[in-house]
């Protein structure tokens, strides 16, 4: 008979995406006192410093400028929270998770769960051709952008760009589009969320005008909400949008591989993993999204194999807004020069 320790055990890069998600159940659990404290040294320094800003706003309008763009870093965090909330990943009270979520979702200026069945849409499909459109950055192959007219590449262009993705994308989501429940137009529910979040809004912002006049709202609720959300805009498209991510045709896609593989592992200096939650680790988080934010770095410590793939610094990701279309062939994401290049 042979002994159980001569049997010799699979190595990390050997284990099958399925395999990665049940050897990821263990670290699953949350801290209700950690996450509390995750969620207080978030929140409760947004709004000190709004507070200040508020305050230096007699002093000098450039310093509350100033307090209000730093604030930013503070209001990305509490959007990873609230992200973390919509998979019940932040308290064992599903609850619990969702009214923490909803409350921040003022903050934001997102309709929690509007937003948190449109995420759900994107676990679920991500890197499927057949099914994009919701809660992703619209990726066309190189064979779909040839077969368009002149008029409509020229919108793919446009869309593409990245002064339509990170300059004019994130104020039009956050301040305009999330208004309405777009893709669930037809359930009362997420017209509730959506027009429940409006009204608190509405009437916060109808209170800072009354108390402060409209200089509080321009020099600090427009730059911090906008800084945030180009931030938040820029961390979901490098996400997944790299040159060998993963995308395959329905029939052929497969959703623990697409996470695996079609997610980055973004990596940035502490301060900024700090700030955005630890949501560059993205490729555990979509393996397995019911981890909390603060159990991440400990998966990467536990498992080499998940710390060395899909790797990319912040340097490296730059070259990812060249980025426009999915080439089948290769396998890889392309640019329309390359793209004109190969294909003609």
């Amino acid at each position: 008979m042979t002994e159980l320790s001569s049997i010799p055990l699979p190595k990390d890069e050997d284990l099958t995406a399925r395999d990665w998600v049940r050897t990821l159940a263990k670290y699953r659990e949350p801290s209700t006192l950690r996450s509390s404290f995750e969620l207080a040294v978030s929140a409760v320094p947004f709004l000190l410093l709004w507070a200040l800003a508020w305050y230096c706003l007699s002093i000098s309008p450039w310093l509350s400028l100033g307090i209000a763009l730093f604030n930013a870093a503070f209001l990305l965090r509490l959007f990873a929270i609230q992200h973390d909330c919509g998979h019940g990943s932040v308290f064992k009270s599903r609850t619990v998770s969702d009214w923490v979520g909803r409350a921040i979702g003022v903050v934001t200026l997102t309709p929690y769960d509007v937003w948190k069945r449109t995420h759900s849409i994107h676990h679920n499909s991500a890197g499927n051709l057949g099914k994009r459109g919701i809660g992703d950055i619209m990726t066309l192959t190189v064979a779909e952008y040839k077969a368009l007219s002149p008029l409509r590449k020229f919108q793919y262009r446009v869309y593409r760009n990245p002064i339509t993705l990170f300059g004019f994308a994130p104020g039009y989501l956050f301040l305009l589009q999330n208004r309405l429940p777009f893709g669930l137009m037809n359930a009362a529910k997420y017209w509730v969320s959506a027009m429940g979040t409006n009204i608190v809004i509405i009437a916060a912002l109808v209170l800072i005008w009354y108390f402060g006049g409209l200089m509080p709202v321009l020099l600090i609720f427009l730059p911090t909400t906008l800084l945030a959300a180009t931030a938040g805009m820029w961390l979901f498209y490098i996400q997944h949008q790299f040159e060998e991510t993963h995308w395959k045709a329905e029939e052929d896609w497969q959703l623990h591989d697409a996470a695996l593989h079609g997610s980055s592992h973004y990596v940035m200096p502490s301060i900024l993993q700090w700030f955005s939650a630890n949501i560059g680790i993205h490729h555990v988080h979509h393996l397995h999204s019911r981890i909390p934010f603060y159990r991440l770095t400990e998966v990467l410590k536990d498992n080499d194999y998940l710390a060395t793939i899909n790797r990319m610094t912040i340097r490296e990701s730059l070259a990812s807004a060249r980025l426009h279309l999915w080439d089948e062939k290769s396998k890889k994401l392309m640019s329309f020069t390359q793209a004109q290049q190969l294909y003609g």
